[in-house]
């Protein structure tokens, strides 16, 4: 079915799980640390500039956003996780809305769980992967900011990124550079086959 990704918009954010879309549409579900350019990849897949907003600070993702992409998926957004300078009862507020997100089953028709290309994954990174798995439905791992690397270093760093998350051999890893739109394409292609 095609899509049309000009057509979208911001519809809501859930500051608790009462406020979360259940309408059965497919829900294409974005997940990585608050500084990882997760914001940036949403607005590449888009070709929009600040469709989802980018902050000069991390962690300014603090609901679970929704965004209508042609009346035909929803694009949530979830709160970036492992940022140091929000306070602990706010990181633990943010924890729980995940885990309840997560909790009901069948939700997410395709994870698509953003982490640093240049970087080893963090703990906090380990966990999402972790939660991803556990929920049984498939997922792809983006490995942003390639274009900041050689192209050694980043064949290197998927090989690490896959070895840390424990990923199984049918998880995708997809380099990709949110500045040069490297990867794009087969992002949008993995999100095309869940609608």
């Amino acid at each position: 079915m095609a899509i049309n990704l000009n057509r979208a918009e911001f519809v809501r954010s859930a500051a608790k799980s009462a406020d979360f879309i259940r309408d059965g549409r497919p829900q294409i579900v974005f997940a990585g640390k608050s500084n990882v350019g997760k914001s940036s990849v949403i607005n590449r897949l888009l070709n929009r500039r600040n469709f989802a907003r980018v902050g000069s600070q991390p962690g300014k993702t603090i609901h679970v956003n929704y965004f209508d992409i042609d009346s035909q998926c929803w694009f949530v957004d979830l709160p970036g996780y492992g940022y140091a300078a929000v306070s602990k009862a706010e990181r633990d507020r943010w924890a729980r809305l995940m885990e309840s997100y997560f909790a009901e089953s069948g939700r997410i028709s395709l994870g698509v769980h953003i982490v640093d290309a240049r970087h080893k994954p963090t703990g906090d990174d380990v966990t999402m992967a972790e939660w991803f798995k556990a929920s049984g439905r498939p997922f792809v791992v983006v490995a942003n900011k390639t274009d900041k690397i050689s192209k050694s270093a980043a064949a290197a760093s998927l090989e690490l990124i896959r070895e840390t998350l424990a990923l199984p051999e049918e998880v995708r890893i997809i380099p990709f550079s949110a500045e040069k739109g490297e990867g794009r394409g087969e992002l949008f292609a993995e999100i095309a086959a869940r609608i």
